[in-house]
C-alpha cells in the first residue's frame, strides 16, 4: 500500500510530504529563488518538518553531515540554484568519500530554461556527479515521488552516501496525483552482496592458524552498527585491534585490545607492528594512503583478510589473501562460531612495551607538560575529565583534530565526529551543531583550530537563533598548524603564509551573546572546561595554546609506517 495518497498537489507540496514519508523532521538549508516554492511550503508544515536555516549552503551540508553521523539517519540539505547549488559541494564530496548518508535537494531555473545560461543556471548535475553516489535532476512533477524514494534508499542502503536531487522550478510549482511508496529494490543496484560462507570459512582458518594477528578496524563497523559483534569478535580471538581516524568509538578506547590509532599521527605500536604480524585483518577500511604510508613495504609480510561491503575496495591498494564481503554485522555474526578462543599475551605485549616507548616520549609530555605554554592535548585530556569520556567530539581537518583523535577517550560508538578523507576546514562547528541535533541527549564539543573555526563562523548565528547547546573549544596557535609543522620539518621553517593575525574570537562570540571565555594559564583551564560542560548553554572557549607545538609520532609522507618518527 502506498505511505501517502494526495490528489491534485503542486510538485513543491509533494516534495514535503515524501520527506515526511520518509520521517525526515529536520532539514538545513538556505532560500533562494529557485527554490522559493518549496520554502513556501515548509512554512504551511512548520509544524511537522523543521527547517533550519544556516547561514551559509556549506554550513547547511556540513550540519546535515553531523546529524547523519550522531544519529545514524539520513541527513537532508537544501539549496537554491546556481551558487547555492555549487556552495553544497565541498560537503557533498566530504560526504562522499566519509560514507555519509546525506540527501540534497537543489532548485534550478525552469525546464524552458535549461542550456541558456538563465540567471542562476549552473549544471549541479554534470558538477556533482563525481562526487554523488547518485544524482538526478526532475523536470516534471511527476516524477517527484519516485526519485525522492530512490534517492532515501540509495543514499541510506549498502555502502552511504550522498545524493543530489535537482528540481525545476516548473516542477515544482506544477500539479499532480501524488502517490508515494518507499523504494526497497532498484534493478541492477545491489547494496549489499551475499556474504559467501567459503570465503568466512578461508578468513577463520586464516586468523585461527595466526600467531600474530592484528585486526584494523574503520567506521564500516559504525555504518553497519557492528559494535557488538566486533567486539566479540575482538575479545573472542584474542586479538590485538587498532582503529582508523573513522573507526574512533567503535570499541571503547579504554578496552585491554584496543591498541590505539593507525596512520600518519598514530601510535607507534599499532604503526611499527604492522610490518610484524603474519595476518592482517581489514574490517570496514579501505586503506587509505594516510593509514598505509608506502605501499611497496606495507604489510608485506603478512596474509591479509579483508572485510568489506564495497568490492570496488577490494585488491584497490593491498592485495587480499581473502576477501569477506558483506554488511559487517552480517558477515561478523557468521564468522563467530568458526573462530577459536584464544589469547596472544606475549604479541599483545609487543604492542604494550611500544606502547610504554611512545607514553613516556609523547604521551606524558603532551597531556601533563611541565612547561608553561598550554599543550592542545591537555585541554582534549581536560574534556575527558570533565564529559567522563562520554561526549561526542567534532573536529575539522589538521593538528588539533590529530590531537584530538590520539588523545579523546570514549565509552561509546559514534562519538568522533571528523572529516576524515576530504580533510575540510570549516567542517567542524556546523558539524557539530547537526550533532547536536542529531543527538540532543549527548554531550557535544567542537574541538576546532583557528584556521578553520574563521571558514565558517558565520554558523554561530544559527547557534544564537536555535539557542543550540553545543560547546566549542577553539585551539588558537596563530598558525595554520598542521601546514606550519610541515613547513618546520620539511621546509626548513619557511612558514609561507601560515602566520595567522587573528580577530579578538571573545568579542565574535558575545556578538553572537554566546557565553564566551579565554584561557590562556594553566591554573584556569580545568576549572573553564568544567564550568563550559556544566553549562546548559552554547559556550564558547578560545584556549591559546602553544605556537610551535608538533603532533607526533608522524608517518613522513611517503615513508614506511616502520619509519614512523617520534621527534
Amino acid at each position: 500500500m502506498p505511505l501517502i495518497e494526495k490528489k491534485n498537489i503542486t510538485g513543491a507540496e509533494a516534495i514535503i510530504h515524501c520527506l515526511l514519508a520518509e520521517s525526515v523532521d529536520l532539514v538545513y538549508g538556505y532560500p533562494g529563488g529557485a527554490i522559493m516554492p518549496v520554502y513556501d511550503e515548509f512554512y504551511k508544515f512548520s509544524d511537522e518538518l523543521r527547517h533550519i536555516m544556516a547561514r551559509h549552503e556549506q554550513g547547511a551540508i556540513h550540519a546535515a553531515q553531523g546529524y547523519a553521523r550522531s544519529s545514524g539517519k539520513v541527513g537532508v540539505a537544501i539549496a537554491t540554484s546556481g551558487p547555492g547549488a555549487t556552495n553544497l559541494v565541498t560537503g557533498i564530496a566530504d560526504a562522499q568519500i566519509d560514507s555519509t548518508p546525506v540527501v540534497c535537494i537543489t532548485g534550478q531555473v525552469p525546464r524552458h530554461l535549461l542550456g541558456t545560461d538563465a540567471f542562476q543556471e549552473t549544471d549541479i548535475v554534470g558538477i556533482s556527479t563525481p562526487v554523488t553516489k547518485w544524482n538526478y535532476q526532475i523536470t516534471e512533477a511527476t516524477e517527484i515521488p519516485e526519485i525522492i524514494s530512490k534517492a532515501f534508499y540509495i543514499a541510506r542502503s549498502g555502502r552511504p552516501g550522498p545524493v543530489l536531487i535537482d528540481i525545476t522550478k516548473n516542477a515544482q510549482f506544477d500539479r499532480f496525483d501524488l502517490t508515494y511508496e518507499p523504494c526497497t529494490e532498484i534493478r541492477s543496484y545491489k547494496p549489499v552482496p551475499v556474504v559467501d560462507a567459503q570465503q568466512l570459512k578461508d578468513a577463520a582458518a586464516i586468523i585461527n592458524a595466526a600467531k600474530k594477528p592484528m585486526i584494523v578496524w574503520g567506521q564500516g563497523v559504525i555504518l553497519g552498527e557492528a559494535e557488538e559483534e566486533f567486539k566479540t569478535l575482538v575479545e573472542k580471538s584474542g586479538i590485538p585491534a587498532a582503529w582508523t581516524v573513522l573507526g574512533l568509538s567503535a570499541l571503547p578506547t579504554a578496552h585491554p585490545l584496543n591498541v590505539g590509532m593507525v596512520g600518519m599521527h598514530g601510535n607507534y605500536g599499532p604503526n611499527v607492528l604492522t610490518n610484524e604480524c603474519d595476518v592482517f585483518i581489514a574490517i570496514g577500511m579501505r586503506f587509505d594512503d594516510r593509514v598505509t604510508g608506502n605501499l611497496a613495504t606495507y604489510a608485506k609480510q603478512a596474509k591479509v583478510v579483508h572485510f568489506d561491503i564495497d568490492p570496488s575496495e577490494i585488491n584497490k591498494n593491498v592485495t587480499a589473501d581473502v576477501a569477506v564481503l558483506g554488511d559487517a554485522k552480517e558477515t561478523l555474526a557468521q564468522i563467530l562460531p568458526l573462530i577459536e578462543p584464544k589469547s596472544h599475551i606475549e604479541w599483545l605485549s609487543e604492542f604494550e612495551k611500544k606502547y610504554e616507548i611512545e607514553k613516556n616520549e609523547i604521551i606524558e609530555k603532551a597531556i601533563r607538560p611541565t612547561k608553561e605554554g598550554l599543550t592542545m592535548g591537555e585541554v582534549i585530556e581536560g574534556i575527558n575529565k570533565a564529559t567522563k569520556d562520554d561526549a561526542i567530539i567534532v573536529t575539522d581537518v589538521g593538528q588539533h583534530q590529530m590531537k584530538a583523535c590520539r588523545y579523546a577517550k570514549f565509552t561509546r560508538s559514534k562519538s568522533n565526529i571528523t572529516s576524515g578523507g576530504l580533510g575540510t576546514m570549516g567542517f567542524c562547528l556546523p558539524a557539530a551543531i547537526g550533532a547536536k541535533m542529531g543527538a540532543p541527549d549527548r554531550e557535544v564539543v567542537a574541538v576546532i583550530g583557528d584556521g578553520g573555526f574563521q571558514m565558517t563562523l558565520q554558523e554561530l548565528g544559527l547557534i544564537f537563533q536555535h539557542q543550540v547547546p553545543v560547546k566549542i573549544v577553539v585551539l588558537n596557535n596563530n598558525f595554520l598548524g598542521m601546514v606550519r609543522q610541515w613547513q618546520q620539518l620539511f621546509f626548513e621553517k619557511r612558514y609561507a603564509s601560515t602566520e595567522m593575525t587573528n580577530p579578538d574570537f571573545i568579542k565574535i562570540a558575545e556578538g553572537y551573546q554566546l557565553k564566551a571565555q579565554r584561557v590562556n594559564k594553566r591554573k584556569n583551564l580545568q576549572s573553564t572546561i568544567d564550568e563550559m560542560i556544566q553549562s546548559k548553554e552554547p559556550y564558547f572557549l578560545e584556549v591559546v595554546v602553544e605556537q610551535e607545538e608538533n603532533v607526533f609520532p608522524m608517518v613522513p609522507s611517503g615513508a614506511s609506517v616502520s619509519d614512523i618518527r617520534l621527534k
